[in-house]
């Protein structure tokens, strides 16, 4: 078996799938590959599948998968994975610091320490005790997020199509209704047709109050010129993204030049701690995968 591991992962990964055959970063060698270990750079497109002649099983290290074509892989016979409770706690934890960082101007105070001004009258700061948290999608990420929160003492709710209860959020029974009295919103849904631009000027125009808006999920589930337009204007107070359409965004990403936001280049599943989180789940996707081959 050769494993190609096309992404970033723990160093220590290589030598742990050993074990399964040959494990090698040459991307060169994809057309030989069985299986292949991607995270969010690799686009396994139906062009990519089609150079891989050999392979079996795709696995992507963190949640979603809109990186690859599943249904053509499919259709080509090959496996698709994911490691959906890897990233929980880091993206959660990113999530947490950028609800934290806006409020507290945490920015803006290190920036004018770093020039040398005193500005301590006017950061004037706020709480997130007391406060509204609007969770879109209360999937893995979304639960350690709602339980971070109530330990902060905030009110949580949540919209999920797909969810009707929660012990960790009341459910609202539409997505304006959630967002309606929110001071944070928090956005964990995959990229999908359904959720394509989900939160766009139709949405924000159901706002009571200015919330902040926190997005670790996808990049794709804002639309990007009606969100900049409320930054801009003032109806989204501010904006906090890990995400983006593209890893880097295009120089004319509209939020790019939006005002009030806070921007990290897709940090969330980052921490050392999840990469060999990743890499346990993937090495038993593999171990499972090599019985069911081995039994054939």
């Amino acid at each position: 078996m050769l494993i190609l591991i096309s992404d970033a992962f723990d160093p220590s990964l290589s030598d742990r799938l050993s074990v399964f055959g040959e494990v090698t970063d040459d991307k060169a060698r994809l057309p030989e590959a069985d299986v292949v270990l991607v995270r969010s750079k690799t686009k396994c497109d139906r062009e990519y599948i089609d150079k891989a002649k050999n392979l079996k099983l795709i696995i992507r290290g963190g949640v979603g998968i809109d990186n690859i074509d599943k249904g053509y892989a499919e259709s080509k016979g090959i496996q698709v994975r994911n490691t959906p409770k890897a990233s929980s706690i880091a993206v959660a934890e990113l999530t947490f610091s950028l609800m934290l960082a806006v409020p507290n101007r945490i920015v803006e105070a290190h920036n004018s320490m770093v020039k040398g001004e005193w500005i301590k009258k006017q950061l004037k700061r706020t709480e997130l005790y007391g406060k509204t948290l609007c969770l879109v999608g209360i999937g893995n990420i979304a639960k350690e997020v709602a339980k971070r929160a109530a330990a902060f003492g905030m009110r949580v709710v949540a919209f999920d199509k797909y969810v009707q209860k929660s012990e960790l959020a009341e459910m609202k029974p539409s997505l304006k209704e959630a967002v309606k009295d929110a001071d944070y919103i928090s956005m964990h849904l995959p990229l999908t047709p359904e959720t394509e631009g989900m939160m766009n000027k139709d949405v924000i125009d159901s706002f009571s109050k200015k919330p902040v808006l926190i997005n670790t999920g996808r990049g794709g589930c804002i639309h990007a010129v009606d969100v900049a337009a409320a930054l801009n204007d003032g109806r989204l107070r501010a904006y906090a993204v890990d995400v983006w359409p593209t890893d880097p965004p295009s120089p004319d990403y509209p939020i790019l030049k939006a005002k009030n936001t806070l921007m990290t280049p897709h940090l969330g599943a980052s921490s050392g701690e999840n990469l060999l989180r990743i890499g346990d789940e993937a090495f038993a996707i593999i171990e499972e995968f090599n019985k069911g081959v081995n039994k054939k």
